[in-house]
């Protein structure tokens, strides 16, 4: 991947709409050559996909909530069934592992608190090993955006 495939890949990250010509024409190539390289980066799973960046709230999921997970054990089959439990979870967003005292991070978009409740109770516990749960509730966000950073 050279810097052009970095550029095209940050304008379709803000606008992952536009025309291949609009496209063609923000990164500075001709039609065909931008459209042959889109091509190759998708056949590469570079580009994974497209889709529309939705407003939770205006959609009904007004709060979102970080969870960090501890386990009680780190054996294969506790890691491998909380993992595979989770992708089950539709209100979990992302799961990520971390370093340090938590082993997990989930990112949770729920509509209230008794969805939050439930969620806890009727999703998160039921998979067992769970050694700690700690929340924060988001109540504003600063700053959000999918567009990487320039390199170099």
């Amino acid at each position: 991947m050279d810097s052009k495939d970095r550029q095209i890949i940050r304008v379709l990250q803000a606008n992952g709409r536009m025309t291949n010509q609009d496209l063609a024409d923000a990164v500075n190539l001709s039609p065909s050559p931008c459209l042959r390289r889109v091509k190759n980066l998708e056949a590469a799973g570079v580009i994974r996909g497209y889709s529309a960046d939705v407003d939770a709230r205006a959609y009904g999921l007004p709060i979102t909530v970080f969870v960090r997970i501890k386990l009680e054990r780190h054996n294969e089959e506790d890691v491998k069934n909380f993992e595979r439990r989770v992708h089950m979870i539709d209100e979990v967003l992302e799961c990520h592992i971390l370093t340090g005292a938590t082993d997990y991070q989930l990112r949770v978009v729920v509509a209230d608190l008794d969805a939050y409740e439930d969620f806890i109770r009727n999703r998160i516990h039921p998979i067992g090993g769970i050694a700690s749960i700690d929340t924060s509730f988001v109540y504003s966000t600063v700053k959000n955006t999918s567009v990487f950073p320039g390199l170099g």
